[in-house]
């Protein structure tokens, strides 16, 4: 049996800008431990299975599935077939709350729910790996066109069979969905946030931009997200500065400026919160861990 490959963000890069659309078509690697990321997250399983510790449960995707899942809790591919091909994209939060979905599945998602349905078809294999190639074309429209397409087919989900895992009997009650007036002020409030975030800004900018009460944007933001203003501020920014501690010149002190963080110690309390430890410690692990062979896709991109 040949030796499992792992997944390395110091090679692979991952977790890249935490606004930009991110679209993959490959054989990824497995992963040593959880890793989050700031957007949702697409798979559509071309080849293969793919097994999945997310955050409370575990799933595993067959060849055929689509699912989608959101990235800014911890979660980790620690198993599949050998043949697994998997494709799909990093959704950005602004493009995400745009998405005509059933009431209840955003709220559901952010909450740390999985999205799994069979209901696809012939067209969708052929799609996915077009979508990839038009992300990756350097066309602008090609682009363009690939992102919209890609939400228009996430958007036929709520037309066919889909389950949200695990069950409602296993899950904390969730917020209600966004309703139709909620729904244009997310989107509003994403905008700004991905635009700004690594200035110094609050919930009265937010709500400015917005146009509303910052008391209103905190309270339809955590209904519809089930994060706070802060907290999605805060992952936004982690993000962005574990791209940037990947490179072999980063220096933790200027990343956390880059990033938006006031202070070094603001930066260390946010990072270890969230990725269970220091920048520093974070930056030694990339750096030391051992090569080990990659998977090549059998479709054009590296792994995203």
């Amino acid at each position: 049996m040949s030796e499992r490959a792992y997944y390395e963000p110091g090679t692979n890069g991952v977790e890249r800008l935490p606004t930009e659309m991110n679209m993959f078509h490959t054989s990824p690697l497995l992963m040593r431990s959880p890793h989050w990321h700031a957007q949702v997250e697409v798979n559509y399983i071309v080849r293969g299975w793919a097994h999945y510790r997310m955050s409370g449960h575990d799933v595993r995707f067959n060849t055929g599935d689509m699912a989608l899942f959101w990235g800014g809790l911890p979660h980790c591919l620690d198993d599949a077939s050998d043949d697994l091909i998997y494709a799909g994209g990093h959704l950005p939060l602004v493009h995400f709350f745009r998405l005509r979905l059933p009431q209840n599945v955003q709220s559901r998602l952010m909450q740390g729910a999985t999205l799994v349905t069979q209901a696809t078809d012939a067209a969708d294999p052929y799609n996915f790996a077009r979508w990839n190639d038009y992300a990756r074309s350097g066309d602008p429209m090609k682009a363009g066109m690939a992102v919209d397409e890609l939400l228009l087919r996430i958007e036929r989900v709520r037309f066919e069979p889909y389950t949200l895992l695990p069950g409602p009997e296993a899950v904390v009650k969730a917020v209600d969905g966004l309703d139709h007036h909620s729904s244009p002020i997310v989107v509003r409030i994403c905008d700004f946030i991905a635009d700004n975030f690594r200035e110094e800004i609050d919930s009265t900018d937010i709500a400015q931009a917005a146009d509303i009460h910052p008391k209103y944007a905190m309270n339809v933001f955590k209904k519809s997200t089930g994060m706070t203003l802060n907290d999605y501020v805060n992952l936004m920014r982690l993000s962005y500065a574990q791209a940037l501690l990947m490179q072999d010149d980063a220096n933790v002190l200027q990343v956390a400026m880059d990033s938006g963080f006031g202070s070094l110690s603001a930066f260390n309390k946010s990072f270890r919160k969230i990725a269970g430890m220091s920048p520093t410690d974070f930056r030694r692990d990339v750096r030391c861990r051992p090569s080990v062979p990659m998977v090549r896709a059998q479709s054009a991109g590296p792994m995203n």
